[in-house]
């Protein structure tokens, strides 16, 4: 194996050789393909694998900080190209589209940076079937993410995802919803950082929100494919949590989807995710980042989906309970489903059609016609 390889794993066998995907560690964000034989030690790279007949080659240096990389999802075949010699494609697979309704849903890997620390973040953008910028103008937009700490600014840079693959759709993905003429914003970089001794959860919402701000200043106003004033916001378990976080401490966004989250951090006194301190080690932390101690500062509508029997220790059912209490309490439109003998992932056909329709009836209603206009709870 060259220098580069991180791992090898068996894809397809083929008499004696096989073919073997690996990741370039200089560049992660590109797959591989190579070919072993049993006569073989090294393993013969035959270049990019591409999921679709892409015009997109890899950079031969590292990314652009603001360079957008577009890919067409209409063909979920496997591809390869050949990165330095010509742009001809080499297809090995024939695969039917799994969601025709996405045949010519476009895809875009965005890179902008956060303003107050100078981070660069990654985001897949996916835009609607047919959707032409100057025809049908700026589009509502849902941003679905989940934050993740690290303790350096290089670490929390580092390129995610990539333009070549092809974009698979799973029962509750908000990628459905470009179906539904919605512009989505999926895993945006939401990187909480913490370098040398600073811990990162005690910054988290000020983070929190230069990270958001930067991912709709740049799809918005240097892209301009989205309306910054029909973006709604979602996730799920901690990216629930961030949801709420928010709503409560910005105005970014008209409307939120928390699903299988926890929102108030006394109930989990002993550390969540990454941090490892105790509710009496970091008091402050905990109650700034508990949504549930300032629902008073949300305006806009939040809905809250649960699972009726989640085990995950961190998101007993009871938080979305009681933040729903809290929520109505203090006058804010909210609405909670709770869904039945499901856990903390949702599985049942009904119970993903069901997280779908309410959903879309909430963006519908707070998102593509409403703005975030007040309503009462349900």
């Amino acid at each position: 194996m060259s220098p580069e390889t991180d791992h090898v794993e068996p894809n397809l066998a083929d008499g004696i050789s096989m073919w073997c995907s690996r990741e370039d560690l200089l560049h992660p964000s590109q797959q591989y393909l190579a070919k072993l034989t049993l006569h073989d030690s090294p393993a013969a790279d035959l270049g990019l694998v591409a999921s679709t007949a892409s015009t997109i080659l890899p950079e031969s240096g590292a990314d652009n900080g603001d360079e957008e990389k577009e890919d067409f999802l209409d063909d979920p075949s496997v591809a390869v190209l050949d990165p330095c010699v010509t742009l001809d494609v080499k297809r090995i697979t024939e695969y039917p589209h799994p969601h025709p309704q996405l045949q010519g849903m476009t895809k875009k890997l965005v890179r902008y940076k956060r303003e107050s620390d100078g981070v660069e973040l990654t985001a897949k953008l996916y835009l609607p079937p047919g959707y032409d910028k100057e025809r049908d103008g700026p589009l509502p937009c849902l941003l679905w993410a989940y934050p993740k700490e690290f303790k350096s600014r290089e670490a929390a840079s580092q390129v995610r995802g990539s333009p070549h693959t092809f974009a698979e759709v799973g029962g509750t993905s908000p990628l459905v919803f470009a179906c539904d003429g919605y512009a989505v914003l999926d895993g945006p970089g939401f990187p909480i950082v913490g370098e040398a001794d600073e811990e990162p959860n005690d910054t988290y919402v000020e983070q929190l929100v230069d990270s958001a701000k930067a991912a709709i200043d740049h799809v918005a106003g240097k892209l301009g494919v989205v309306d910054r004033n029909r973006v709604a916001v979602g996730g799920h378990s901690y990216g629930a949590f961030m949801t709420a976080n928010l709503l409560c401490h910005s105005d970014l966004f008209c409307c939120g989807i928390a699903r299988s989250g926890a929102y108030n951090r006394t109930l989990t006194p002993f550390g969540f995710q990454s941090e490892e301190r105790t509710l009496w080690e970091a008091t402050d932390t905990y109650m700034s980042m508990s949504p549930f101690l300032h629902v008073k500062k949300m305006t806009k509508p939040i809905l809250l989906i649960h699972g009726e029997d989640d085990t995950n220790s961190g998101t007993h059912t009871m938080q979305s309970e009681r933040m729903y209490a809290a929520l109505k309490g203090a006058g804010v439109p909210c609405r909670m489903v709770i869904l039945p003998h499901e856990k903390h992932g949702y599985r049942g056909l009904e119970s993903v059609l069901h997280t779908v329709a309410e959903t879309e009836a909430w963006l519908e209603r707070y998102c593509k016609n409403g703005g975030g206009s007040s309503s009462s709870s349900d």
